[in-house]
């Protein structure tokens, strides 16, 4: 049984327990791991079928845990690129997110923040997502570089929107909405093969029952939800805090110091809501097994089925 898929059905975990899993692992050290140190903590978790109960006790089970689930792929047991890891996805964000909302000067300033911003976000969505569905190369690349270019497409409609609107305040807020809505969208799109295909569904061995379109489906709307919760909420509070902050007297003597302010809040907002969003859903979801297609149900006589929610 794969190792990080035995440690997300074993950890049935509340939302705190799983928020500090995630700060552990979104820690950016383990961007540096070596293939060698990931294969000697994989093969300690092979050889220890009841790692997961000593990871409180034991300190090189706790490092290998952790070497494990933020490098390792739970349905294809492949290694995660360095820069698609979990633990790169703020590093590489923050910087598009605070530049997709700064206010532009031309026409290389709106467009170049957005298209890295969802090149990124679409190879980073493709690549943690559920992996259990039939695909092809060829299509998976068709499928992500559609995902991409129709996001920066619409991520470039508040700006251009912004042109003809007077209301301070609604042009502040719409890109936000946007981008919300947007990294959603997204999601939607890169992994739409999920809820048409099916995904794995597995019994709390870890052995595969089928596949279902209903989980894939789920495990789509879960993810999208935390994404737009995280890329909402990381645009909405800096402009929050920049439109006060702008007001202050110390501001309005250095305007130019405002974007160092604005930078820093969304580097800490990010920060907090990236693990915020990765716990808000369980990393191996559980769904009724009646809930599912009847040739599931017939299959098995456990009432409770697990699948990969994904990143």
């Amino acid at each position: 049984m794969e190792p990080n898929v035995r440690f997300w059905i074993a950890e049935r975990q509340s939302f705190f327990r799983r928020f500090l899993q995630w700060t552990d692992l979104l820690d950016p050290l383990n961007l540096f791991i070596s293939v060698e140190q990931i294969e000697k903590a994989r093969q300690l978790l092979f050889t220890n079928e009841d790692a997961s109960t000593q990871a409180l006790e034991d300190q090189r089970i706790q490092e290998a845990w952790k070497k494990s689930l933020s490098t390792v792929h739970p349905d294809s047991s492949q290694l995660i690129p360095t820069l698609f890891r979990p633990a790169a996805f703020l590093p590489f964000t923050a910087p598009m997110v605070f530049l997709s909302m700064m206010p532009t000067k031309g026409i290389k300033s709106i467009i170049l923040p957005q298209v890295s911003l969802y090149t990124y976000i679409t190879a980073f969505t493709f690549i943690n997502g559920n992996a259990s569905y039939s695909h092809h190369q060829p299509e998976s690349l068709l499928l992500g570089a559609g995902a991409a270019v129709s996001s920066t497409f619409f991520g470039l409609i508040p700006h251009f929107i912004q042109r003809f609107l007077g209301n301070p305040l609604i042009k502040r807020a719409l890109p936000v909405v946007f981008l919300a809505n947007v990294s959603a969208g997204n999601v939607l799109a890169t992994r739409s093969f999920e809820p048409v295909r099916g995904i794995q569904v597995m019994d709390k061995e870890g052995n595969v029952i089928g596949y279902s379109r209903i989980a894939g489906k789920k495990a789509l709307v879960e993810t999208a939800i935390s994404r737009a919760v995280l890329f909402g909420t990381s645009a909405i509070i800096p402009e929050v805090c920049n439109y006060f902050f702008k007001r202050t007297q110390f501001f309005r003597k250095n305007p130019s110091s405002l974007w160092t302010v604005k930078l820093s809040c969304t580097i800490l907002v990010m920060g907090l809501m990236v693990p915020v969003s990765f716990s808000m859903f369980p990393q191996m979801g559980q769904i009724q097994c009646s809930k599912l297609e009847e040739a599931i149900q017939s299959s098995t006589e456990e009432t409770q089925l697990f699948y990969n929610r994904g990143v």
